[in-house]
């Protein structure tokens, strides 16, 4: 029996059965795996680490770009940094009011990849006319905008380890903020903080210095091992995730598609966190 078992954690790990293996090699970046589970269908993996399973990516994925979406209500043009398998891409899009989606990835093998093999993370998303697909470094790219101003950031990145650490930096942070309009949002992916908790302080501290309102929502993950998983939320303007529930359930229905995780109520109550967590970022 082959077995999968990621190495993200030095004393912790969890263990996927490979019950057929689609792809593994060495992309110009990172190495890659996608294999089926029995249980979670399709597992791609990145330098060892689980990105995404057909069996809950819904989770995360809606999480991360509907709360901002939803909660800013007026969105034009949204900046996706990351998200090579295509299923934020295809969240973004289910919103009629977007008008423009910038999305960029590293790594163009990772797109091609998940395409042919995870084709409903995706579903038709890159035929999407609204989006400009840029392959570049996302730290490179939001460095040379210059005119450019978004809506709504979202980075769909790995861990901080290889490709994805400069996306956890003080500097990214900050150009991210130069070109988010001054009523946008930023959300982040920033792990399950029961194991990196280090990490929620870190994006606290840098996060934090760019943005006049900055915290942290949650969800659980089941695929992404240890509890609840963190977002980061950065903005300037703190209205932006007291957006009553009321008000949100509008605008989904204004938006006119269904969701399988994501509710107006969820929304509200993924800002209430932990106390483990609120001690580690006070």
């Amino acid at each position: 029996m082959k077995v999968f078992e990621e190495t993200l954690y030095d004393s912790v790990s969890q263990c996927f059965r490979i019950d057929k293996l689609y792809y593994e090699s060495k992309t110009e970046h990172q190495h890659l795996m996608i294999f089926h589970n029995a249980f979670l269908g399709r597992v791609m993996t990145l330098d060892g680490i689980v990105q995404t399973t057909e069996r809950d990516e819904f989770i995360y994925h809606e999480m991360m770009a509907h709360v901002p979406l939803l909660a800013h209500g007026g969105a034009r043009e949204v900046l996706i940094i990351g998200g090579g398998d295509g299923a934020m891409l295809r969240e973004v899009c289910r919103h009629p009011g977007v008008e423009r989606i910038v999305m960029v990835e590293i790594d163009r093998q990772v797109i091609e990849l998940a395409k042919e093999y995870l084709p409903n993370h995706s579903a038709g998303a890159f035929e999407d006319p609204r989006l400009e697909l840029v392959i570049s470094d996302g730290m490179a790219f939001v460095k040379a905008c210059e005119a450019e101003r978004f809506d709504v950031i979202i980075s769909d990145s790995t861990d901080p380890i290889g490709p994805g650490e400069v996306l956890f930096s003080d500097d990214f942070y900050r150009e991210c903020r130069r070109i988010l309009r001054p009523d946008g949002v930023m959300t982040t992916q920033n792990g399950v903080p029961f194991f990196q908790l280090d990490e929620v302080r870190d994006t606290r501290e840098r996060m934090g210095r760019h943005f006049r309102d900055q915290t942290f929502y949650a969800a659980a993950v089941p695929t992404y091992h240890g509890g609840i998983m963190t977002f980061g939320w950065g903005s300037n303007d703190p209205a932006l995730r007291q957006v009553p529930v009321e008000t949100l359930a509008g605008r989904l229905a204004e938006a006119g598609f269904t969701t399988r995780y994501y509710t107006p109520e969820i929304h509200v109550a993924s800002f209430a966190l932990p106390r483990y967590v609120l001690d580690a970022i006070q």
